[in-house]
């Protein structure tokens, strides 16, 4: 069955997508490195590189977190003063990820 071409998305979703491809993009030029150079390095081809930093949707997460590898962005530190910019503080403020999945369930427990 083929992928739809347009599946719905939250905008919370391509925010998130945005950013991460934002701060891939700037370490990538801190480190002075070419979308070439960071397509080579991670085993993509230049355009799925390219998409990655554009914040494209459709990019498999294994490809992105490569491609945050390959330019040294640390996603997931212990310590969210090791990481940069915006992702730092949403990381700091759990603005990313939800404080619970679910609300705790209440149980009557009284017999």
């Amino acid at each position: 069955m083929p992928k739809p071409i347009d599946r719905p998305t939250s905008r919370y979703a391509r925010d998130a997508a945005q950013l991460l491809g934002l701060l891939i993009r700037r370490a990538r030029i801190e480190r002075q490195m070419t979308v070439e150079g960071l397509a080579e390095r991670a085993g993509l081809s230049r355009g799925l590189a390219s998409r990655i930093e554009k914040g494209d949707l459709g990019c498999s997460i294994g490809a992105v977190f490569e491609a945050a590898a390959v330019v040294g962005l640390r996603l997931f530190d212990e310590d969210p003063r090791g990481m940069s910019g915006k992702l730092a503080d949403a990381m700091s403020s759990n603005t990313l990820l939800p404080q619970a999945v679910r609300a705790p369930a209440r149980v009557d427990d009284d017999f």
